[in-house]
């Protein structure tokens, strides 16, 4: 596995010196998903939602919350999944960009540990996609955070920004080619 480096949307600096890195690993081709990420910096100046029970929740986007985008090689559909450091999640299916949002059923919740210090915030998801993943191969995939401050800030960050406004459901975002193994 090889972390990659998140870039700020233009529009969206952040408000304070941070690093953001993800990566991803497939255990095998439409089954479990790890996704890892990283945050470097002044962890203290952020706005980090506290742990809750593990469980499905909506808006996750609204505050610091690392997500994952998952399209197969052709077609408009795609998944969208979400991992807050509360331990919360979320995950959705799109017959295409922005439409036809519908939640998406795992066969068991996603699990999300959390980890760090006061430099560092480590989010590691693990989501079961058996069945419900297309199984052409490659997938294409985008992985992104949103990062909020203390101030009430938020930072949107991503392999590729191709807008003038922050927008993670942009397929030409997807950028990474995965076919089993490791970003």
């Amino acid at each position: 596995m090889t972390e990659t480096a998140l870039i700020p949307h233009r529009q969206t600096p952040p408000a304070v010196r941070l690093e953001v890195s993800a990566d991803a690993e497939l255990a095998a081709p439409g089954s479990s998903l790890t996704l890892r990420y990283r945050v470097r910096g002044a962890i203290g100046e952020l706005a980090i939602p506290p742990r809750v029970a593990p469980r499905r929740a909506d808006g996750l986007w609204e505050r610091t919350c690392f997500e994952a985008f998952i399209a197969a090689p052709a077609g408009e559909g795609y998944l969208e999944l979400n991992f807050s450091p509360s331990t919360e999640w979320a995950a959705y299916a799109f017959e295409r960009y922005r439409h036809g949002m519908r939640p998406l059923t795992l066969a068991r919740p996603p699990v999300v540990t959390v980890a760090g210090d006061a430099q560092e915030l480590r989010v590691t998801a693990s989501a079961d996609l058996t069945g419900v993943a297309e199984a052409r191969w490659p997938w294409r995939v985008a992985l992104c955070a949103v990062v909020a401050d203390a101030a009430g800030g938020r930072s949107y960050w991503a392999l590729r920004h191709t807008k003038p406004n922050p927008d993670f459901h942009d397929a030409a975002g997807f950028t990474f080619s995965m076919d089993g193994g490791a970003l």
